[in-house]
């Protein structure tokens, strides 16, 4: 038998447990972030919470919600921010911390407070956009410039999105007949993975080649719900793409900060749709109207040329000997045809022909 001092791992485990209880005997608000969340069949929603600082995680701890108040708080919840929770979100929560000797600690929530969330995605956009514009990426887009007449544009979008498919029937269905080439890179456009599986997408437009513009598509939601268009690496690969990137978000009350770095940002994918329609209507008028121009330029020198042929005709009409016999005029020659063109070079008994407009007579000189 050993002389130290042995207990048991239950009667470890109770210690632990008497020391949490007494650390800790009542309910605190605590703020983390969530790492991971399900909501199990069973009514209650199982949480893995987190802390980091510069990438580096310091803290971590499982969380409940137990059923009895699962359903009344995800509904306050939504309620309030327009949006389940989901990882990634900031969130201070009332909790109580419990420690069992089968799954060890446990915090257990009873309350979430949905403004500091909306808080703390607002103060993340502030300083994400901050940074942008340190760095000089805010108005690198504008650096670009957008072909005259757009026709091959990627589209960045859910394949099953209703915005999507509202877009591309609203660019097939333009009453100028306009044909467009549009070709779908398919990505996440909601939650954590979002934003990775966007640039994703940049990436294979770049890499594909041959179009005049990129367009994200993504349908109205909560400011929650959008908050993946406010990540730093979406930013920087939209405002260092090499291709225009356009922006229809669906969002009516603020710009998310993918749509302050993109070339141009609208309210909603048929908007972006009449955009590019509007481009080519307006270059289609302006190329009618040089031809236009064009075609009165040449009618009008045309003219200029039949007047100027009328105006030498005439003068040679006028000037035709005819013509100046019929003003009563008469044309001298010799005999030998010569025009006499003075009394003085005449002799006597000259023969002379004298040509009048209705004929022609011959005389001697005396």
């Amino acid at each position: 038998m050993s002389s130290r001092d042995e207990i048991s791992l239950l009667e470890l485990q109770e210690i632990i447990r008497d020391g949490v209880e007494s650390a800790v005997p009542d309910k605190l608000w605590v703020k983390a972030e969530v790492a991971a969340v399900q909501a199990r069949a069973n009514g209650h929603c199982y949480l893995e919470l987190s802390q980091s600082e510069d990438g580096r995680l310091l803290a971590k701890a499982r969380a409940v919600i137990w059923k009895g108040v699962w359903f009344a708080l995800r509904r306050y919840f939504f309620d309030a921010t327009g949006s389940d929770l989901a990882p990634g979100m900031q969130i201070l929560a009332r909790v109580q911390a419990n420690y069992s000797e089968l799954y060890g600690l446990t915090l257990v929530i009873d309350e979430l407070e949905p403004q500091f969330t909306l808080g703390a995605a607002e103060l993340e956009k502030r300083r994400t956009i901050d940074k942008l514009e340190k760095e000089g990426l805010l108005e690198r887009q504008q650096e670009l410039s957008l072909p005259d007449i757009p026709y091959a544009l990627a589209v960045i979008s859910a394949a099953d999105a209703a915005g999507y498919g509202d877009f591309c029937r609203h660019l097939e269905e333009n009453e100028y007949g306009f044909k467009f080439r549009v070709d779908l890179f398919p990505a996440t456009m909601q939650g954590e993975s979002a934003p990775e599986s966007i640039v994703d997408a940049l990436q294979s437009v770049e890499a594909a080649g041959g179009y005049d513009a990129v367009l994200i598509l993504r349908g109205g939601g909560s400011r929650l719900d959008l908050a993946c268009f406010d990540d730093y690496g979406l930013a920087f690969a939209i405002a260092n793409c090499p291709l225009p990137v356009f922006t229809a978000i669906g969002h009516d009350r603020d710009h998310s900060v993918a749509d302050m770095v993109s070339f141009e940002a609208v309210k909603t994918p048929t908007a972006l749709a009449d955009l590019f329609i509007g481009n080519v209507a307006a270059e289609d008028e302006r190329i009618s109207s040089y031809s236009s121009r064009l075609r009165l330029a040449i009618s009008n020198k045309i003219s200029a040329m039949e007047a100027a042929v009328t105006l030498l005709e005439q003068r040679i009409k006028a000037a035709d000997p005819r013509s100046i016999l019929t003003r009563g005029y008469s044309l001298v020659t010799d005999a030998g045809g010569v025009v006499v063109n003075s009394a003085a070079s005449l002799r006597p008994g000259q023969r002379i022909h004298i040509l009048f407009a209705d004929g022609s007579a011959t005389a001697e000189v005396l």
